[in-house]
């Protein structure tokens, strides 16, 4: 009698077990928008400039993930998750997933790439954001940074903006083709700019419209009337993006290059600067500058992003009253400008004479107004702009902070990037693969099963 009850009780027990658990399940499952962010960080919590720009969306909004067989699992996980957070908080908010090889005709819509691509649309608008830019490398092997909450809400917000901003990028003097520099391009373009290059002369003008003015990376020099067009659109509402290139005859060869810089207060030292130190991530003409104390690098700084130039032309300030300037890049005290340029550009080679100019060098200046509105970035390189490099480590995000600031962005959205923890990597083989297939689907299942039949068994002898 005494075993049919503890039967008994243990058949309730189990049910009661069963029952409570059935009732929270459906609990759970009616509460669909309840989620608990248990990590130390809470990185799994969208921020409250997220929250914000979510909660005004008036607009539909259409984020498209499209990827392949070369997109990391991992990555494409953590960039889906984010996603989907973004439609739970909105339902003007839809999400869909395309394989790229799956779904050519879609592919062939957008800008894609086979690592993945996030695509964020309204109407005839669209942002383009590459999975690679979400992610941010650590210090450590396998540490990084995530940083999609960041791109995902500055495409939302940048959806919203009413008008493009237009910019120019000025052409006919050995600059950058605009063809080699894509993904700032597209960077700009994403950030809400509408983008072109400029011939002056074959336009004779520079449009009305432009907002910037862009000359990257030019080896000849501008003509006394691009000099002259040029002055006259700074001296109204117009503002400059100037990143010099290299030319081994620029103590003589430019002459108005020189004239404009020297305007806003910026000399051109006819140096490139050189870092003794060598390893075997760059040469003496690689140089990670150091920043300025600044709003363009302040974030820089505060997530160790490095900006990397080479072939940089070191600059002097020799203030001018209406134009402060402000030295945002600068090398170490042991860096140098070689002046022998000829020698460099024949042979590369360099050593430092009493010629040169002594360090730190300054690199990089911001130029405002004498009502302190942004004027000009001037830059002593553009190589870092290129689609090889701009990649690496900061520069594409000091790239756009600098024209974000000196267009006065005032919708720039700063979310700090979510740590992620070091991801290991096991390497097995075939054999110890099956080995730990077996033992825990087939093996320990079997070996508990025995166990517990071996105690129920005597259990019931006794």
């Amino acid at each position: 009698m005494n075993k049919w009850i503890r039967g008994t009780n243990a058949a309730v027990l189990s049910l009661a077990v069963i029952g409570i658990f059935i009732v929270v399940s459906i609990f759970l499952n009616s509460m669909k928008n309840l989620q608990v962010d248990l990590t130390q960080n809470k990185k799994f919590t969208l921020s409250e400039q997220t929250t914000q720009a979510l909660k005004s969306l008036d607009k539909d909004v259409r984020i498209l993930s499209l990827t392949s067989d070369q997109t990391e699992p991992f990555i494409k996980r953590q960039v889906v998750e984010l996603a989907q957070e973004y439609k739970k908080r909105n339902s003007k908010i839809t999400f869909d997933e395309y394989d790229m090889v799956q779904n050519p005709a879609i592919a062939k819509q957008y800008d894609v790439d086979p690592s993945g691509v996030l695509v964020v649309e309204s109407g005839t608008q669209k942002k383009t954001i590459y999975y690679y830019d979400m992610f941010i490398p650590g210090q450590q092997q396998g540490e990084y940074r995530f940083s999609g909450e960041e791109k995902l809400t500055q495409a939302i917000v940048n959806l919203s903006a009413k008008e493009k901003s237009k910019v120019y990028f000025m052409s006919g003097h050995n600059e950058i083709p605009l063809n080699q520099m894509n993904t700032w391009r597209s960077g700009l373009e994403s950030s809400n700019y509408e983008v072109k290059e400029l011939n002056l002369l074959r336009e004779g003008k520079i449009p009305d419209d432009a907002d910037i003015l862009f000359i990257i990376g030019p080896e000849t020099d501008i003509s006394d009337k691009e000099t002259e067009l040029i002055k006259n659109y700074m001296n109204g509402k117009g503002k400059l993006y100037m990143a010099l290139g290299f030319n081994k005859d620029m103590v003589s060869g430019w002459k108005n290059i020189d004239g404009l810089m020297a305007t806003y207060g910026i000399k051109d030292q006819h140096a490139i600067a050189i870092e003794p130190k060598q390893s075997v991530l760059y040469d003496p003409l690689t140089i990670i500058p150091e920043y300025g104390f600044h709003d363009i690098t302040t974030k820089l700084q505060q997530y160790n992003l490095l900006t990397m130039m080479t072939l940089a032309v070191s600059l002097g300030n020799e203030p001018v009253a209406d134009f402060p300037a402000t030295a945002i890049l600068k090398t170490t005290d042991k860096a140098y400008g070689e002046t022998d340029l000829k020698l460099l550009a024949d042979s590369s080679r360099s050593a430092l004479d009493d010629k040169d100019v002594k360090g730190p060098l300054n690199l990089g200046y911001v130029v405002e107004s004498k009502d302190k509105k942004p004027k000009a970035v001037v830059l002593g390189g553009s190589t870092f702009l290129v689609d090889r490099v701009i990649q690496q480590q900061g520069n594409r995000d000091f790239a756009l902070n600098s024209v974000g600031w000196l267009h006065e962005q005032k919708d720039q959205v700063t979310i700090r990037p979510r740590e992620g923890d070091a991801l290991q990597q096991a390497l097995l083989t075939g054999s110890q693969a099956k080995m730990i297939f077996y033992g825990t689907v087939l093996v320990f299942p079997l070996l508990f099963l025995v166990v517990g039949g071996t105690i129920w068994w005597r259990r019931r002898k006794g």
